[in-house]
């Protein structure tokens, strides 16, 4: 780092801790905090001052009060910065925030300020483009866990204060009452996270040189290990309840050990990558392993019969439909009586002794030359029948007229 570089940086942070200074204390300002966060976040690319880290994280966990004017201060600090060094610190600062073991900081939600377009504006386009590329992958990952952070914690005053720094703290306190279905879509999730975490990387070559990224990089593989750890929990518990599930739930889990042994394959291949950058703790992080093949095999037998059973009883069901169909059809047609008769006369049931007029429906009619007569046959309530003729052929009205003139 050039020398008026890092005397314009530090010059710049003085500025801001004066401004800090003078500022007047109250609910949303506290001007002790705004300093520390100030020289949390200073524009030295070599050096991080974790004593001030350490006060913030304080300030944090002895009070949520001090949790409004701290993102307000850290946020429009991010806000205003265009030295990757100061956003990627800033990162690092929240992304310990979010380690802290306290409700309030899962309801934060999504992030106050945005680096998804973030560009470093004191080094040339070429020399920043990893640099840029690097702080936009790390607020991306660090968005979408404060989101899930938010999602997962429980609503309502009873909420359990354990519930911090945790995904599933309602899977760790009471799995029993958690769904199949719930379970895989937290898997989902953190598999999703998994991903973003895999994108924090330095893609350029002059960043394997820069402490600041290294340091960074620390705090992924810790967060990767904690990740990946509640997803082989998860994995486990999962495959334990497999054959209770329904197809939903048994392609869901198909889906998700599939996308397990994928990443498992890229976190092998992003450690060796971490270990030749010389990040400390990626050589201690476990053997990655993959879900055996005989697991997902058994779950792929278990999907095909959960399907075949399904479209058995869809058959059954299809045929219990066309056979009621056709007993109604025939009940239909044995309950209607159509009678034609030949002789006109009342139709009488006899019942015992009695003698009950009987009604029949019909929908046969006979019809006959319409140049001569048309005659209907309509039987119904006792059987009356009648002959209508019609006569087309009209005769002449005739008339006489009186004889007036007779004596």
């Amino acid at each position: 780092m050039k020398l008026w570089k890092r005397a314009a940086g530090a010059v710049k942070d003085q500025n801001s801790i004066w401004i800090a200074a003078v500022s007047r204390r109250s609910v949303y300002r506290n001007p002790d905090l705004e300093a520390a966060i100030i020289r949390a976040t200073s524009h030295d690319e070599s050096y991080v001052d974790y004593k001030n880290v350490q006060r913030v994280f304080t300030w944090v966990r002895t009070s949520p009060t001090y949790l409004k004017p701290l993102l307000l201060a850290l946020s429009a600090r991010m806000q205003r910065t265009r030295s990757w060094a100061v956003a990627l610190k800033g990162l690092m600062l929240m992304h310990g925030i979010f380690c802290c073991k306290i409700p309030a900081v899962q309801r934060i939600g999504r992030l106050l300020f945005d680096f998804s377009g973030f560009e470093d504006s004191h080094m040339s386009p070429h020399k920043a483009w990893g640099y840029n590329a690097f702080v936009r992958a790390y607020f991306t990952f660090l968005d979408q866990k404060a989101a899930l952070l938010c999602a997962r914690v429980p609503q309502g005053p009873k909420a359990p204060s354990s519930a911090s720094n945790s995904f599933s703290a309602s899977t760790r306190e009471k799995p029993t009452k958690m769904i199949m279905m719930a379970e895989l879509l937290m898997l989902q999730e953190l598999q999703s996270l998994l991903d973003l975490l895999l994108q924090i990387k330095p893609k350029a070559e002059g960043m394997r040189r820069a402490g600041l990224v290294l340091e960074a990089m620390d705090c992924v593989i810790i967060e990767i290990f904690d990740v990946y750890s509640k997803i082989c929990t998860l994995i486990a518990r999962v495959l334990s309840r497999v054959y209770e599930s329904t197809k939903a739930e048994a392609s869901t889990a198909l889906n998700v050990l599939q996308q397990a042994n994928k990443q498992a394959e890229a976190l092998s291949h992003f450690f060796e990558f971490c270990n030749s950058l010389g990040v400390l703790n990626a050589s201690e992080f476990p053997k990655v392993e993959q879900v055996p093949a005989e697991d997902i095999e058994e779950v792929e037998r278990i999907v095909k019969r959960r399907v075949s059973s399904d479209e058995k009883l869809l058959l059954e069901i299809s045929d219990d439909v066309c056979r009621k169909n056709d007993d109604s059809e025939w009940n239909m047609d044995h309950n209607r009586a159509i009678v034609v008769r030949e002789m006109a006369g009342p139709i009488v049931q006899h019942v015992g002794q009695q003698k009950f007029l009987t009604t029949i429906v019909t929908d046969k009619w006979e019809v006959f030359d319409d140049d001569h007569h048309l005659k209907v046959h309509s039987i119904i309530n006792g059987g009356f029948s009648s002959n209508v003729s019609n006569n087309h052929h009209v005769q002449p009205y005739k008339q006489e007229i009186p004889d007036l003139i007779t004596f």
